[in-house]
């Protein structure tokens, strides 16, 4: 298996997972430089969202690898620096919470349990709800927001931990447009600070100026990777063909005579993202 280069924030190699004994990604290598913004595109059922779950531990590997900041996933610990953006389905979880306290558990992975928040704490939450746009609405229930504004209590959430690398399921599913404008011009923010971003897209709409480059996935293997493509070119029919998968970019390479190693069992990690208030 190649080994990611320096100045790597997330890859995959050889990825795949299969859900319920079905295969659902098959052979998936991708690899994300610091500072990039990918969004990970395809039609509903393609595998993008079991990727980015992958990607953070949520998702088991049936086979191949997965490297956070050069670390395998199986052995890292550096949680704080990894944030994650769920669907919006999970903002509530079916308790109770102000939009305070769901952007203040995203603080959890920067100190120990149970301890009282910090001044630094609360500035840093502070600071997220005012980059979303949601200070005066602090004190609200989060069920008692509209759809959008619950999205961006999850990216809130996310920034309150002040990670490096995001990883956002399709921000924008079911947003009406002026909160995507929203959500478009708080990640222009986080990527002029030097974030890296993986989105999970269906279409991008306002956030298309933002992306970098684009991996499409079709029935579970990358059909494209390469420059920023435009909506309607992500649902052509060529996309389809099994053969077609192309690279824009320097493609990654395995040393000569060196194959890629098949790792037959991959013990699950238990991801702290699902305990730290990143994904319910």
């Amino acid at each position: 298996m190649t080994t990611p280069q320096p100045g790597t924030a997330v890859s995959m190699r050889g990825g795949n997972v299969s859900l319920g004994g079905r295969p659902v990604l098959r052979g998936i290598d991708v690899e994300v430089g610091h500072g990039a913004f990918l969004a990970l595109m395809g039609a509903n059922g393609s595998g993008k969202s079991t990727l980015v779950r992958a990607l953070v531990g949520l998702n088991a590997l049936t086979a191949g690898e997965v490297r956070l900041f050069g670390t395998p996933l199986a052995s890292y610990d550096a949680w704080e620096r990894i944030g994650f953006v769920p669907q919006r389905a999970t903002a509530t979880s079916g308790v109770p919470a102000s939009v305070w306290e769901v952007v203040a558990a995203g603080r959890l992975t920067r100190r120990r349990l149970l301890r009282p928040l910090s001044r630094t704490d609360r500035a840093a939450i502070d600071e997220a709800l005012e980059v979303v746009g949601l200070a005066d609405r602090r004190r609200d229930a989060v069920s008692n927001l509209s759809g959008g504004q619950q999205q961006r209590v999850l990216i809130a959430r996310a920034l309150a931990g002040q990670p490096e690398l995001f990883f956002l399921d399709e921000p924008t599913a079911g947003v009406d447009l002026p909160n995507q404008q929203v959500l478009a011009d708080t990640l222009a923010l986080l990527k002029e600070r030097g974030a890296t971003i993986v989105l999970v897209a269906h279409e991008l709409g306002p956030l298309a100026p933002l992306v970098d480059r684009a991996v499409v996935l079709r029935d579970g293997r990358v059909a494209y990777d390469g420059p920023a493509l435009r909506d309607h070119e992500v649902h052509q029919p060529w996309f389809a063909e099994t053969h077609t998968h192309h690279h824009h970019h320097e493609p990654h390479h395995t040393a000569p005579g060196t194959a890629p190693v098949q790792v037959d069992h991959v013990p699950h990690v238990a991801s702290p993202i699902d305990r730290n208030g990143g994904a319910r």
